[in-house]
């Protein structure tokens, strides 16, 4: 049966996947079609999408909202909630390295100067975005060529 629990173990190996073909196979075949074209974080958000709704209906938490930090606070005292957030942190920090990836490789940032930034990216998000905004700074985009 699926729990909350199972569910976090699956998503975080999920993440820990891509995240693991963006560090150390960025230019792979299968990193391009599993990770760089979308495809996990899409599989995330189509998972946080079924967590959050099952959790609004099968199991709504008294008191829970987006008003206070007191209605925050109750939302996440229901595992099923809590585990949505966290598919959803996994979800957009995905999808912020895949950006970060995908720029450097068109501005031609070194591999070992984004390795940091996608690091600080997967465990503290807005950190390595920051990062890796300062570092792409280094590196102008290529003009594009007029047809």
């Amino acid at each position: 049966m699926l729990t909350p629990d199972l569910l976090f173990k699956i998503a975080n190996n999920v993440a820990v996947l891509g995240w693991l073909l963006l560090l150390l196979a960025p230019r792979w075949r299968g990193t391009r079609a599993v990770v760089l074209s979308g495809a996990l974080p899409l599989l995330l958000a189509a998972t946080y999408v079924v967590v959050i709704g099952y959790q609004t209906v099968a199991h709504p938490a008294p008191g829970a909202g987006f008003n206070s930090l007191a209605q925050v606070a109750a939302l996440f005292r229901e595992p099923w909630a809590l585990t949505a957030g966290w598919v959803h942190y996994l979800c957009f920090d995905m999808a912020v390295g895949i950006w970060e990836s995908r720029d450097a490789q068109r501005r031609g940032v070194p591999h070992l100067l984004l390795l940091p930034c996608l690091v600080a990216t997967f465990m503290l998000g807005p950190l390595g975005l920051l990062l890796y905004s300062a570092a792409r700074r280094r590196y102008p985009r290529p003009a594009v060529a007029a047809i």
